[in-house]
């Protein structure tokens, strides 16, 4: 009887705990899923099909990094109730903050176009006009905002993060050798030798795993959804959930062009799915579902994180909880950046699939100086007390950025001296 009465309170304290974090869940998940977007499966497609399962072990390391990183932004944001943009303006003053602002600006704007690459591209595969994909996805994407609550715009958001992973399935619909998989993915080796083109690719994974919008977006999300000090270990455990979910979604699509399109010269995740519609319609479907999602999401989450970082910069009412007369500079901000990124994407000859690759490369280009703010900020005693970060933390954290920085530094000696990595 004590036996079962224990089992009963057991199954009482676990069914609490999982209705707890549920409730809490969103934002980690959300912007590690939406990390995952059309720029991201384009790169990661591409990488595939170049490198087979060459560059898994790269993305597996990836994951971590990811975490250790957003997972300041649940503290910062948890401890503080501001987002990143009105904590940086706070602590370092307005040149600082303005130069962030501008930073953020410029690259959330230009991710957002790629998303639209990616949404069009993806639809066009089944016969969809880009103008028709534009305006539908504005139109979704408004209705999503408008509601007025950050509760509902989360959980339809979560939806949309369900659909990302339907890389998974298709994976095993291509049938690959998983000792070819693990032997080639998992050994940390560069496949062909350290050339320029590898180092490319090498940036571009890491600008699309880790960019500067998702250090605002999460940071903001934290603060509209409400989040308390006692949270921040759900959140970080939802961050970490989010983190796994990104790297398994990453190595799948890799796994999907690496065993059917290797050595083939891919230049985006659409040119890969109408490739792979001519092999087995199911796998080329699944793809195109799964890029349209992917820049959904992206776009949902990008435009939302410039919109929140307006409204701390300039003082206007900046939340998913406000109607549209309560925050009309908000909600116009959004849309602005929604009418003009999409409208490049219909500019007839314009160079998407090179915008979508070189963007990720510019993401984590301007990277560091977004991490640099981050961990001073998540160090300044006043500001955190007993959530600043601790010895270990970073060791991490700083090992992290220094590394970025070094990558991003090569990358651009690379550039000017082509020959650098063998040409």
């Amino acid at each position: 009887m004590k036996f079962s009465s224990h089992l009963y309170y057991e199954y009482r304290r676990v069914k609490k705990a999982i209705l707890l974090y549920l409730l809490l869940a969103g934002p980690g998940i959300i912007v590690m899923v939406a990390d995952n977007d059309a720029g991201g499966i384009t790169t990661y497609a591409a990488t595939g099909a170049k490198y087979g399962y060459g560059l898994i072990w790269f993305l597996v390391l990836l994951g971590p990094i990811a975490y250790f990183i957003q997972e300041m932004t649940v503290r910062l944001g948890a401890v503080t109730k501001r987002g990143h943009a009105e904590a940086i303006f706070d602590a370092f003053g307005p040149f600082w903050g303005w130069f962030s602002f501008i930073d953020l600006t410029i690259v959330n704007w230009l991710t957002l176009v790629t998303e639209f690459i990616g949404m069009t591209a993806a639809l066009g595969i089944f016969g969809v006009p880009p103008y028709i994909t534009v305006i539908g996805v504005s139109v979704i994407m408004g209705i999503m905002v408008l509601q007025g609550r950050y509760w509902t715009w989360e959980k339809i958001t979560l939806i949309f993060c369900g659909l990302n992973l339907v890389y998974i399935p298709t994976a095993f619909l291509v049938h690959p050798s998983v000792s070819q998989v693990i032997g080639q993915g998992i050994i940390p080796h560069f496949p062909g030798g350290f050339t320029n083109e590898l180092f490319f690719f090498l940036m571009a994974n890491i600008g699309t795993t880790i960019a500067p919008w998702m250090l605002f977006f999460q940071q903001s999300s934290v603060v509209d959804k409400g989040m308390r000090e006692k949270d921040i270990p759900w959140g970080k455990f939802d961050t970490l959930v989010g983190s796994l979910f990104t790297v398994f979604v990453a190595i799948f699509v890799i796994i999907v062009t690496g065993t059917v399109l290797k050595g083939m010269n891919i230049e985006s995740a659409a040119q890969a799915a109408q490739v792979l519609m001519g092999k087995d319609k199911y796998i080329g479907t699944f793809l195109a579902i799964g890029l349209f999602d992917a820049g959904f999401l992206g776009a949902v989450c990008i435009s939302l994180a410039g919109s929140w970082a307006f409204g701390e910069v300039f003082g206007w009412a900046h939340s998913l909880n406000h109607k549209v007369k309560e925050a009309a500079w908000f909600y116009a901000c959004y849309f602005l950046a929604l009418v003009t990124a999409g409208a490049v994407v219909l500019i007839p000859g314009a160079p998407l699939v090179l915008i979508t690759l070189f963007v990720q490369v510019i993401a984590v280009t301007l990277l560091p100086a977004a991490l640099v703010f981050l961990i001073l900020l998540l160090n300044n005693e006043e500001i955190m007390g007993k959530y600043k970060n601790t010895l270990l933390q970073n060791i991490i954290d700083s090992t992290i950025v220094i590394a970025i920085i070094i990558l991003s530094t090569l990358y651009g000696i690379s550039a000017l001296f082509s020959g650098l990595f063998g040409g």
